[in-house]
């Protein structure tokens, strides 16, 4: 082609070998044509690649030479650049040629002793011609390209096509700078979870990790590694709520109406905090401050209120609160939260359960909020989310104890302007992506419609975890956050099978599609898929379930 000699070509493309006889040339298999900043349009000779393809057709684990999600590398002087084959077309004005588009992913230098690439890094800092030459990345060079250095990290996986090459996740960035897993149902994104907590736990044995689990799933997963939480031992007081909670739980009213029962609610509750003894000798005091009070006092000031002879306008938003409010007392389904018997000041008792300060060996605390009622889940999520945050903005001259708060059907709780635009859940979560950072916070978001979330909180990710996605709208969410240099990897996504993904970010070295490795069957959430084809071949018994199943439906308990 063009008389350049491809099969000739030593690494430093001038026709000779910088290693001399020590090593044999590898074989080009094409060259550059055009090069920009973060990509290229490279050209391949089809008969080498056929050729090196017949050659390696019965190897395992070995990506074929040019196919698409394999490396190629490119010589820069001293240096090897390396990229990601993204697309192939063959050229038909010149059949043995095929365009391919590639992806940098970064450099290493020239090993001239055995030719193999070293000290592999991130990013480009010296771009290659037009006419230089391309060469397959060989099995050696892989294992230096995903290399995990010299930083504490976990291995997830095995890199996409190899069968031997690890794939890792570096702690410090994928919590330092938040991370989102994000799949299609039945993609296997349950069990990548907890694959992953699993191998953070292992590391950190002493780590501070919150789990809401909105579906009841993953307290078979860390039975014995964590503290499993629901509706029977959550036991989380009233009075930590804040005034824009309170009034989630107790407002139902709209418009003007839902601003008067504000302001009658803003005033009676300030008036019963004021009266608990443990307000004695705090200068400050607002409507939010987490001090216990008694839900009899709240509605003692809420009548008291509304008898008074100077009180402008009608009385129906009293009315409308003192009657929510002895609803929740009376409805033992609300008891794990406004029961009488949580007055007591027990802030530091339910922070320490609740954060695992100390883990006493279980570093994870699983939330299941499957039974709360659904009318205040988001209070539910936002008490705990804001508890987190909280404690971290008031422990920062303190020994930092950072916490990773794991989001599960994220986008219930985070949605975008289409559904919600004003809820409490929403706006802790959001400023924990925005501001958590500095104070030790990490977000773990997992869902799987994308599309869904709030505008800008999946850009907030440092680490994206892709699973397979099946909607395009989410799909083009996705492929939005992430940086340029993985945009590439985004049209492989369609293609994944079950319990593989794209990785990149600031958790991960490169771009990387990895085969997640399997969990054990003890460490499994509870989500597999009902297989309908042997569970309908089972009968007898009938009675006794239906029976069993009215007792819990009536007890509201499991």
């Amino acid at each position: 082609m063009d008389g350049l000699g491809w099969r000739g070509f030593a690494e430093d493309g001038t026709g000779t070998s910088p290693a001399g006889p020590a090593h044999a040339p590898p074989v080009a298999i094409g060259r550059v044509i055009e090069v920009g900043g973060g990509t290229a349009r490279i050209v391949l000779d089809a008969a080498v690649v056929t050729q090196l393809h017949e050659s390696a057709a019965t190897g395992t684990g070995v990506a074929r030479p040019g196919e698409v999600g394999s490396q190629v590398k490119i010589p820069s002087g001293e240096l090897w650049l390396v990229a990601n084959v993204r697309s192939l077309r063959l050229d038909e004005t010149s059949p043995d040629q095929i365009v391919t588009e590639i992806d940098f992913l970064g450099e290493g230098r020239n090993c001239s002793l055995t030719g193999k690439l070293l000290d592999f890094r991130r990013g480009v800092t010296r771009y290659p011609m037009p006419g230089c030459p391309i060469y397959p990345a060989a099995p050696g060079d892989m294992l230096q390209i995903f290399a995990a250095e010299d930083r504490a990290h976990i291995e997830i996986g095995t890199v996409y096509p190899t069968s031997d090459v690890r794939g890792a996740l570096y702690i410090d960035a994928l919590l330092g700078r938040h991370f989102a897993l994000v799949g299609s149902t039945g993609t296997g994104k349950s069990t990548s979870l907890a694959l992953i907590l699993h191998r953070i736990c292992e590391l950190a044995p002493q780590g501070h990790i919150v789990m809401i689990d909105p579906h009841g799933e993953y307290p078979a997963a860390f039975e014995g590694y964590g503290e499993l939480f629901d509706v029977e031992n959550l036991a989380l007081p009233y009075w930590l709520l804040t005034f824009e909670e309170h009034a989630e739980v107790l407002i139902t009213s709209e418009g003007a109406e839902r601003q008067r029962d504000m302001d009658v609610l803003g005033k009676c509750l300030l008036a019963a905090r004021q009266k608990s003894r443990s307000a004695e000798g705090l200068s400050k005091l607002t409507v939010d401050s987490p001090i216990p009070y008694l839900l009899s006092d709240l509605l003692a000031f809420i009548i008291q209120d509304m008898g008074k002879l100077d009180r402008a306008g009608d009385t129906s938003s009293h009315m409308r609160l003192k009657t929510k409010l002895e609803e929740l007392r009376a409805d033992p389904r609300f008891s794990f939260m406004f029961s009488g018997m949580l007055v007591a000041d027990t802030m530091a008792a339910t922070i320490a359960r609740l954060f695992r300060l100390p883990t006493n060996g279980k570093p994870i605390s699983i939330i299941d909020v499957s039974g709360v009622p659904s009318e205040i889940t988001s209070v539910v999520v936002a008490l705990l989310s804001r508890l987190v945050f909280d404690y971290a903005i008031w422990s920062r001259h303190e020994t930092t104890r950072p916490i990773l708060l794991v989001c599960e059907e994220a986008h219930r709780y985070i949605p975008s302007d289409r559904v919600t635009t004003n809820s409490a859940v929403r706006r802790i979560l959001e400023r924990i992506a925005k501001e958590g950072r500095k104070y030790g916070v990490s977000l773990g978001l997992v869902t799987q419609r994308p599309s869904d979330l709030a505008e800008g909180v999946l850009s907030q990710c440092g680490t994206i975890i892709a699973m397979r996605l099946n909607n395009e709208r989410d799909q083009a969410h996705v492929k939005a956050a992430m940086p340029e240099g993985a945009r590439g990897f985004m049209e492989t996504i369609p293609a994944l099978r079950n319990r593989e993904c794209v990785v990149c970010g600031e958790g991960a070295s490169i771009p990387m599609r990895i085969a997640l490795d399997n969990l054990e069957e003890n460490k499994r959430p509870a989500s597999g898929d009902p297989l309908f084809s042997v569970l309908w071949q089972n009968s007898g018994g009938e009675a006794e379930m239906i029976n069993r199943v009215i007792n819990r439906w009536r007890r509201q308990g499991r």
